[in-house]
């Protein structure tokens, strides 16, 4: 029997509390948002530059995240992204929602038969 390799994937509904969570700490360039949840995760998430993209420009549409054109540390340029004060209510919203759903799927896990 072949050994599955482990999902890398973002769990579906949480890659926007990822980011927002990753942008309260600094301001950051897309590929270093990336790095950024691949290193804190343990590997354990690996970031599609497609969907990142993809939710960089819902999250500025949402007014959640602001951006402009910079230099990174090795003089090219990259689009920096920082939080804005609707995104920190934001991640309020979505990590109190992500805590309340957890607990809800460990207690079904320790629910005996």
């Amino acid at each position: 029997m072949a050994v599955e390799e482990p999902n890398t994937g973002v769990i579906q509904g949480t890659l926007d509390m990822l980011i927002l969570k990753t942008l309260s700490l600094e301001p950051l360039h897309g590929f270093g948002i990336a790095r950024r949840i691949e290193q804190v995760s343990g590997g354990v998430f690996k970031m599609n530059p497609g969907s990142l993209l993809t939710a960089f420009q819902r999250l500025e549409r949402e007014g959640w995240l602001d951006s402009e054109w910079s230099q990174t540390g090795n003089s090219r340029r990259a689009k920096y992204y920082r939080l804005t004060s609707g995104g920190r209510k934001q991640l309020d919203v979505e990590t109190a929602n992500w805590n309340r759903r957890a607990a809800a799927i460990g207690r079904l896990l320790q629910a005996e038969a």
